[in-house]
């Protein structure tokens, strides 16, 4: 896992001292995604800047890396992820006379190219499984290509300029360059405001994210996106018993491809069914005794307090698989000092580069994973196995299923609900969130894959095929994006198994009947892998990431909004109905709703970005 960047000018030499610098600047910034190494490549109209966090061939995987042919230089790569199946590949590629001066996946990327995709770069990229984000450069036809993983796990951004794009794995790397502007406008606040992944909308004025699935090909014409990977249709013909299997033998292959590395590796365990199951076949096919870690508050679970979304502590479960799979196990406990400490907040901004912030969540994630850091250099996490399965309540209610918006509205997000609440009525209303969310949602509908076969004949079962592809394509990016932030801020890769693409074509395609076969959520996952778990985290309902329910927290967040409400010249003054804010957060019983206008304050200040509302 890395940090890429980049800059092409077409009517430029980026040799220049002025620009050499700047991508240095570029580079520079991304120094927590890769604290091993870095390195840079110039050559005229373009330059490529890397940042490396060693995982696999730690001595030899240097970047940006070359292909040489007839003595000159062919292709250029900056990589950032992994490549599962790069053994295989590597083995095809030597057995048609491609020679390799490393054994790491990055190389095996770059021949990988040169071999399949001369005519069509998404012949190459059709044959990697993985998790990647990488900028390939051609010589001869003075092209750069920009490549994100199918359901865009690594992220991808760009900005285009009058005479190229700048690019970078995170905003802060294209900030860095003059060329960029620190602005953000309506649509950006729309987002801000919004828990949805929208992969036009970045916030800032200008910048665009690669797609999921998609290459961007950037030439002296412009940039054009080209779709290599979506969901379809498969006509799914499997029986309930062949498809458990099946979901078995994927997630099987999917593991053992995800244990290798060079590094120490752990998983992280929550007591649920996700991150057990996870555990439970990492630890089947590990030739080590596998690490495992937990995330636990002061306290939390002698207080716990049964929520809608949280019907027991993770604690008593997680010790239980612990014990059960034979894990080395420890507890990451925090306290709401640390949750509140200005400089960890600060950290979680700087990391996310976005004020897309879930408060308490980003924090503990951080100091998660900046505590599993000083262990281990690479995690498997279960996310995502709640989109693909079907785990989450909205899946099971009939209310939130028929509802003609994204089905997650009305629940799990009051805290964005919450926070506009603050927002002068104004702003609300030239802002439209409600037009802004189905026009959203009317594009998602538009692009979701048309069921085929028996079950097409059945409204539940079209409908629930929507349902899945809204969230794995609108709610799971921004989960993954989260993820990717808060680990690599501190140089820490997290890979998501269940985010393999094979696991979700085939989960994808099959009948919600399927999914739901005896009456629960996630059945095909529970089916699969009982055997592997203790007979209480079977069972187990789902239960949401844990948020600190100590008191002191909420009152240590209202006393940080009551300052901010009484700073005149605080940069989201404008954007708030301060008097109606005062009222609200005097009678409330729910703060958290502050938390994103709290992040929007200090990214404004931070980041020193213009409003153009």
């Amino acid at each position: 896992m890395c940090g890429i960047c980049g800059w092409v000018n077409f009517d430029r030499d980026l040799g220049a001292p002025d620009a050499r610098r700047e991508l240095a600047d570029m580079t520079a910034s991304m120094a927590r995604r890769g604290p091993d190494d870095e390195g840079t490549w110039i050559d005229g109209i373009v330059a490529l800047g890397h940042r490396r966090l060693a995982i696999i061939d730690v001595d030899g995987g240097g970047q940006p890396i070359t292909l040489q042919e007839d003595g000159r230089t062919a292709l250029v790569l900056v990589y950032t992820g992994e490549t599962y199946n790069y053994r295989e590949l590597r083995q095809r590629l030597a057995a048609v006379g491609h020679r390799f001066d490393t054994s790491s996946d990055t190389e095996v990327v770059l021949h990988a190219h040169r071999e399949w995709g001369r005519r069509d770069p998404r012949a190459a990229v059709n044959e990697l499984n993985g998790m990647f984000a990488y900028a390939l450069w051609d010589t001869a036809n003075r092209e750069l290509l920009l490549v994100r993983d199918r359901l865009g796990v690594k992220p991808l951004y760009y900005y285009p300029t009058k005479h190229g794009v700048l690019f970078g794995s995170e905003p802060k790397a294209i900030l860095a360059n003059g060329l960029a502007e620190r602005a953000m406008d309506a649509d950006g606040l729309r987002r801000t405001l919004c828990s949805l992944a929208d992969p036009g909308n970045t916030v800032f004025c200008g910048m665009r994210e690669v797609r999921p699935g998609h290459i961007a090909r950037v030439t002296r014409d412009g940039i054009q996106q080209i779709a290599y990977w979506q969901l379809t249709d498969s006509g799914h013909t499997d029986d309930v018993p062949t498809t458990v299997r099946r979901v078995r033998e994927l997630l099987e292959d999917t593991i053992q491809r995800q244990l290798i590395a060079d590094v120490p590796l752990c998983t992280l365990l929550s007591g649920g069914l996700d991150s057990s199951a996870l555990t439970a076949l990492a630890a089947r096919f590990s030739d080590k005794r596998v690490r495992s870690f937990a995330l636990d508050f002061v306290d939390y679970t002698n207080n716990f307090i049964p929520g809608p979304m949280c019907g027991t502590p993770d604690g008593p479960y997680v010790q239980e698989v612990a014990k059960f799979v034979g894990t080395d196990h420890t507890d990451i406990t925090l306290s709401v000092d640390e949750l509140m400490d200005q400089s960890v907040r600060a950290a979680t901004l700087r990391a996310r580069d976005l004020p897309l912030t879930s408060g308490d969540i980003d924090s503990s994630q951080y100091l998660l994973f900046r505590a599993i850091r000083q262990h281990s250099t690479v995690a498997l996490s279960g996310e995502s196995a709640d989109e693909i399965f079907g785990g989450y309540p909205e899946f099971h209610d009939p209310a939130h299923v028929q509802a003609d918006t994204f089905p997650w509205y009305g629940s799990r997000a009051y805290v964005n609900n919450t926070s506009r609440q603050y927002l002068d009525p104004g702003l609300l209303k030239k802002l439209d969130l409600p037009g802004y969310l189905d026009g959203q949602y009317r594009m998602a509908l538009a692009e979701v894959p048309r069921l085929t076969g028996p079950a097409s004949a059945d409204p539940h079962e079209r409908r629930m095929r929507e349902v899945c592809y809204l969230y794995l394509t609108r709610h799971l990016p921004w989960l993954l994006d989260r993820k990717d932030r808060m680990s690599m801020a501190s140089g820490l890769e997290v890979r998501v198994p269940y985010c393999d693409h094979r696991v979700v074509e085939y989960v994808f395609g099959t009948p919600w009947a399927h999914k739901t076969f005896d009456g629960r959520e996630k059945s095909l996952l529970r089916a699969a892998t009982a055997d592997l778990l203790p007979e209480s985290v079977v069972q187990r309902v789902k239960s949401a990431y844990p948020t600190i329910q100590d008191p002191t927290y909420d009152r240590k967040l209202s006393t940080r909004f009551a300052t901010l409400l009484n700073d005149r010249n605080a940069a989201v003054t404008p954007l708030l109905s301060v008097e109606s804010s005062r009222a609200l957060l005097n009678a409330s019983k729910n703060v958290r709703g502050v938390e994103r206008i709290l992040a929007l304050q200090d990214f404004l200040t931070n980041y020193n970005v213009s409003l153009r509302i």
